[in-house]
């Protein structure tokens, strides 16, 4: 399970080191595709594989899976990392997330997320307080 919060750089080739504690649960490949809120999901190559095989089980005659399909695929990129540890992130997508050196590297269970820093700390400002006083079931039956 993927968890906590890393803040890494990214290097002047676009290859950020992903943090130590998640090598074991990301593995030898990743694949990182285009996430929500304008950041980076970093799946495993075999979690990215079994969300594939849900994803094809949409119907191609609904205009939102279409288009969910077409952006998170067609964003995908498979990376191995290199001996130090580094992905390399596509242009395209930091681009997407509108990536500058300053990153942040979240593990959000099954996934992580790479996240543009300024974006992340507006993000989470924007949401803490929302989550602190959360008074009814978001996800049902967890508490």
């Amino acid at each position: 399970m993927l968890l906590g919060t890393y803040t890494p750089k990214l290097d002047d080739k676009g290859r950020v080191i992903l943090p130590a504690k998640f090598r074991d649960d990301l593995g030898a490949g990743v694949v990182v595709t285009r996430g929500q809120e304008r950041c980076l999901y970093v799946f495993a190559t075999d979690e990215f594989e079994r969300i594939h095989e849900r994803i094809r089980e949409a119907p191609l005659t609904n205009k939102q899976a279409r288009d969910f399909l077409r952006m998170f695929l067609s964003g995908a990129s498979a990376e191995k990392p290199d001996g130090q540890n580094r992905i390399t992130l596509p242009v395209p997508l930091r681009s997407y997330a509108g990536l500058q050196k300053e990153l942040v590297v979240t593990g959000v269970g099954a996934h992580a997320e790479i996240w543009d820093a300024d974006a992340w700390n507006a993000y989470a400002e924007s949401n803490e307080e929302t989550y602190a006083e959360m008074e009814q079931e978001v996800i049902p039956g967890l508490f």
